[in-house]
């Protein structure tokens, strides 16, 4: 029995040294995985540029068009909180990986540009996430406190940008750490349209190995590093708001 043991571990150990050299050590694979981890982070950044822009644009006019006064309706602000209203609804109502295909196979199926179209899609689909944590953000603020700017001489766009954003902001922070995440790990998806990220570099390592096993479970730790390390940062910069307050 003791004997059937051993040779058990001495064969496991022998094929997880085999197959781990395999993914990772034989022709410098690691660096195909620390260069998708590259491409996913950039990716991630230029996306959330995107989402945060587009956010920030719908949520001050959805909020704009809510808080405006029973009589004094702006025909404008009315059509683009509809349009704005159109796009929270579609894209939060559709899945990621299926409005990427759409943006990579329909809109821009001629595009060799993948790294791109995979940005603009990930982007538009976090702007519609941000755009509601955000106008939740800026409708939690007390009305008060824009009437309060408005007393002072403040236009609408300087009490927004002094007064409002600045107490929404703080609210709004968890949310938003956590849809940044969300982000990073959605980044994944676009490997479906031929993007070099991350797991496209592990999935060519297995189609090359035919084992899979090492190349995921790799992928999911470096997914896992990235996730905590962020996560540290979101809780450090939500402890140094809650020590403002307090001053």
């Amino acid at each position: 029995m003791e004997q059937f043991w051993a040779d058990f571990v001495k064969k496991f150990w022998a094929d997880f040294v085999k197959k781990f050299t395999m993914a990772f050590i034989t022709g410098d694979r690691w660096k195909l995985y620390l260069k998708g981890m590259g491409t996913t982070l950039e990716l991630t950044a230029c996306a959330l540029i995107i989402g945060v822009v587009l956010g920030v644009l719908v949520a001050v006019i959805r909020s704009a068009h809510d808080q405006q006064r029973p009589g004094q309706r702006n025909f404008l602000l009315g059509v683009l909180n509809a349009v704005g209203k159109v796009y929270t609804t579609v894209i939060r109502g559709t899945p990621m990986l299926v409005q990427l295909l759409i943006w990579g196979f329909v809109i821009f199926k001629t595009s060799r540009n993948r790294f791109l179209v995979g940005m603009l899609g990930l982007g538009i689909n976090s702007g519609a996430y941000v755009a509601e944590i955000i106008r939740g953000g800026l409708m939690g603020v007390d009305i008060g406190q824009s009437e309060a700017g408005r007393s002072l001489g403040m236009n609408y766009i300087d009490t927004m940008r002094f007064i409002i954003i600045p107490q929404a902001f703080k609210n709004i922070l968890p949310a938003l750490g956590n849809e940044f995440i969300v982000l990073f790990k959605d980044t994944s998806l676009v490997s479906a349209i031929g993007a070099a990220e991350v797991l496209y570099y592990a999935e060519a390592v297995g189609s090359k190995t035919y084992e899979y096993m090492f190349p995921y479970i790799g992928v999911a730790i470096m997914y896992l590093v990235v996730c905590i390390i962020l996560t540290a940062l979101q809780g450090k910069l939500e402890r140094r708001l809650r020590q403002s307050d307090r001053r």
